[in-house]
């Protein structure tokens, strides 16, 4: 670990007039902000006419501090961030928020309902009961799983040549497949019967069961069917009410699938949430999403329970719908929360698809899976295998016994061969055949869905969008030449050495366009493909030179941004308008704020000249380390999982088909192991520091490299009481009963969460940020039982009081303080009192439905 110096703002002493003697009470409200200014700042003086980045050297975080501080006093007007980068002078945001000082303090925020269940006792008998039960279930499926597989490689190795083998194997896989499709759907209606907007604790046996079927529902293949007719299907036998021609391209799959309602000819894009649940407070909360025929949902959407789209309605990317919204029929709504628009963000022409044309794509898609995936990758696996001395010994009823260097060896080989395999013919397949079909699906042209344009389309999606190569390559010079070679036109490069960050997705790379001197953090979703409900069209996304990108955008054709732009994170990127060119822009919707600020300028000596040469020459030297050391780091992975299957192989004859299932547990305890004592070896087991650092310093080079270390294993985990044990070893601070549906945090060590806390799917903690060339991170704090919603995102140097609420898809930018029990959203995030009674939380709620309100008063959240 390579030390450096910290820099980081921190609160200064209260200056010597303080803000809440009697005469400040009188005095006007300019003069009591700039008080507050000026002791934030550390100086005598603050003009009220001076901006506050421009003239008084201030940051964003400074500034999120001076909100926080002026939200305690209860006899001042309460800034939020927008205010300030609206109103950037004292004169200017006095004015805004009103003249005089109220004489009426602002209510505090209500008082949270006593816990239903304050029996500590109880708490950790149900989360040790339900964390136990999680348990078995994994394992009896893992016992089923290894049972079926056995039984099923048993008798395609009794196949005479290779016709027999393939038919074997299609008859197996085929099967296999067919039962696991039906098995979640089966275990759904047996489970729970239908879903009725409810609520009921977590950990209790309500939530066990609502947990099996998530899982089950998200382990069915049918997930990899998103974007096809059979994915409809498989929605609408789990009980959705959905009608014709829709679209679903979103990979996150409804769970409470009864209580959501699709019109026909309804199109919903990737990476957007309608879950139809969401957890509040300790509670799983159910309720209705419905849309009419003929809408439109964004990417990187938020559906929150009990909302409703009329029919011809559209909601743009980077937008959410909060508990209680309803955009009427033929209305455009966009923001987070979404508010009315003419912006029109269906461009793709009509085209003609039907329903036979619907039927025969999925038809053709059937058949290529049975005949072609399915036996390949079960007949495939079991040739490959048969090829290997020490399982073909194995499989040999004269072989007694296998020697452990035969394993040693044959395990060695293998997994060099797969993993290094991989590695070169996957990179050549990419840098080739996208190029080749590019030749057929050309851009500015509308092509009807489901057909062999579609088709040709979605496998360069799919193939391009491959998640091992941005990883291996991000954050280093050497993203550039990738990008390139997937083909990016990145004009002429100015080499950063961190052009991309790990995290690039995209439609298609053939008609990607990047600026010169253009910088983009992780999460970026290039959006260069227009759908409607019968049509797609392709077109090129140009993002202007020098600018900076934060996380989580999503980038549309026609964005109205230029050159020198500063992108924030989460920024909904306008489609209409004058083109932005030398600001900032920040929310959704979105407002210009400044480009940089004086703090960022500190470190410029290190982008030019002499220093830049060498200081760039070093961290490429440094990130080439980095990606031998991360490569290195999962072929041993590879290996030990190679080692483990050979020996159970071996085992085979002696425990029969239990030693399968107990693989499976086993490669997962392992895995889960292995990569914590990876990260913790690398953070040479101490927690990080607050830093304010250059990219070309050492200390981010090495924090660099920490973001590399594979956490794919912690999907698994989500919604069990192993989540916050794994978070724990990882280093994180965590309480607790902690609910994790899904969280993120990128660093763990700088990550403290309190007891009972609630964390909602695709929700977000990053305790750092890259802005151009100066990195800083801080640590994050949230108090006991606080909720963050599905997709909020929290950045650095936060902290929320005990019991708040953040509500979903919103941005809480750096240095804020959410009081206790207050409850906070938007993008960015500001006090949103609850107007929504349906959302008020435990002991507040009010079921949506007569038949609602008997269910949870039966303690009945479905009907079973």
């Amino acid at each position: 670990m390579v030390e450096q110096s910290s820099e980081v703002v921190s609160e200064p002493d209260e200056p010597a007039v303080a803000l809440t003697d009697t005469h400040a009470g009188r005095a006007p409200v300019e003069q009591r902000l700039a008080q507050a200014l000026a002791a934030l700042l550390d100086t005598g003086h603050v003009p009220v006419d001076g901006h506050f980045f421009t003239d008084l050297g201030a940051n964003s975080l400074v500034m999120a501090q001076f909100c926080a501080r002026i939200r305690k006093q209860p006899d001042l007007p309460s800034p939020t961030m927008k205010d300030i980068y609206r109103h950037p002078t004292i004169r200017s945001l006095a004015a805004a928020l009103g003249a005089t000082v109220p004489t009426d303090a602002p209510p505090a925020p209500p008082a949270p309902e006593p816990d239903p269940d304050p029996d500590p006792r109880r708490k950790r008998w149900d989360h040790l009961l339900c964390g136990t039960l999680q348990l078995l279930a994994f394992l009896g499926y893992s016992l089923v799983s290894g049972y079926v597989t056995a039984t099923g490689y048993e008798w395609i190795a009794t196949g005479k040549g290779l016709a027999d083998v393939y038919l074997r194997s299609l008859l197996f896989g085929g099967v296999a497949f067919v039962a696991l499709c039906a098995f979640p759907i089966a275990a759904k209606w047996l489970l729970v019967g239908r879903w009725r907007p409810a609520e009921f604790p977590v950990w209790s046996p309500a939530y066990l069961r609502f947990w099996l079927v998530k899982v089950l529902i998200h382990a069915n293949p049918m997930v990899f069917l998103t974007g096809t007719p059979l994915y409809v299907l498989y929605l609408r036998a789990l009980g959705a009410r959905i009608g014709k021609g829709v679209t679903i391209l979103t990979h996150s799959v409804p769970v409470c699938t009864d209580l959501l309602t699709i019109g026909a000819g309804t199109v919903i894009r990737k990476d957007s949430f309608l879950l139809g649940y969401r957890a509040r407070a300790g509670h799983i909360q159910t309720g209705r999403i419905t849309l009419g025929t003929d809408v439109f949902v964004g990417e990187k959407t938020v559906l929150d329970i009990d909302t409703t789209m009329g029919h011809g309605a559209q909601l743009g990317h980077s937008s959410a719908l909060h508990r209680g919204q309803a955009v009427p029929d033929g209305e455009h709504w966009h923001g987070s929360p979404a508010e009315p628009t003419t912006t029109d963000y269906v461009r793709a022409a009509p085209a003609d698809c039907g329903t036979a044309r619907r039927f025969w794509f999925g038809l053709s898609t059937l058949v290529q899976l049975f005949v072609l995936y399915i036996p390949l990758a079960v007949g495939g696996l079991y040739m490959l295998f048969t090829q290997i001395p020490a399982i073909g010994k194995r499989l040999d009823p004269t072989t007694t016994a296998l020697s452990w260097p035969e394993l040693l060896s044959d395990a060695l080989l293998l997994s060099l061969a797969l993993f290094f395999g991989f590695v070169v013919l996957g990179l050549l397949a990419l840098y080739t055949l996208p190029r080749l079909l590019g030749l057929v699906v050309r851009p500015d042209r509308t092509y009807p869905l489901y057909g062999p344009h579609y088709a040709l389309h979605r496998a360069t999606a799919r193939m391009t969008n491959v998640k091992f190569f941005a990883w291996l390559f991000g954050d280093s010079s050497y993203i550039v030449f990738h990008l390139r070679g997937l083909g990016y036109d990145l004009s002429r490069v100015e080499q950063t050495g961190s052009n991309f960050g790990t995290e690039v997705q995209h439609e298609t790379p053939l008609l990607v366009t990047v600026g010169s001197g253009t910088m983009v953090a992780d999460g970026l979703s290039i959006l260069n493909a227009d759908f409607s409900s019968t049509s797609f069209r392709l077109s090129r996304v140009s993002i202007g030179p020098h600018n900076f990108l934060g996380n989580n955008i999503a980038y549309p054709a026609g964005g109205r941004t230029g050159d020198n732009c500063l992108l924030a994170t989460k920024v909904m990127i306008p489609l209409d308008g004058e083109v932005r060119e030398g600001v900032g822009l920040l929310g959704s919707p979105c407002f210009e704020i400044p480009r940089s600020v004086d703090r960022d300028t500190r470190f410029d000596h290190f982008r030019t000249g002499d220093t830049l040469r060498r200081r760039l020459a070093a961290k490429n030297r440094y990130n080439l380390r980095s990606m031998a050391l991360m490569l290195f780091v999962r072929w041993l992975h590879t290996f030990w999982l190679t080692l483990f299957g050979l020996a159970s192989v071996d085992l085979y004859g002696v425990v029969g088909h239990v030693v399968i299932a107990g693989y499976l547990a086993f490669t997962l305890v392992f895995s889960t192991a292995y990569y914590i004592l990876v990260e913790r070896w690398l953070a040479s087991f101490r927690a990080l520091r607050p830093r304010l650092c250059s990219i070309y310093e050492p200390y981010f080079w090495w924090h660099e490299r920490l973001w590399k270390v594979p956490d794919h294993f912690l999907n698994i985990f989500n919604g069990t009481p192993f989540k916050s044990l794994v978070w724990r070893l990882l280093g994180v601070r965590i309480g607790s009963r902690v609910f994790d549906d899904g969280c993120y945090l990128t660093e763990r060590t700088l990550t403290t969460i309190g007891d009972e806390c609630t964390l909602n799917a695709g929700s977000k903690i990053q305790c750092h940020s890259q802005e151009d060339g100066t990195f800083k991170s801080d640590g994050t704090t949230l108090g006991a039982r606080c909720t963050l919603g599905v997709a909020a995102h929290v950045h650095y140097g936060v902290t929320m009081g005990d019991g708040s609420v953040l509500a979903p898809d919103a941005f809480l930018m750096k240095g804020e303080e959410v009081p206790p029990n207050a409850r906070w959203g938007g993008n960015p995030a500001v006090d949103m009192p609850e107007t929504d009674s349906r959302a008020a939380g435990p002991g507040r709620a009010k079921p949506t439905t007569d038949a609602a309100a008997a269910a949870v008063s039966c303690g009945r959240p479905f009907d079973a």
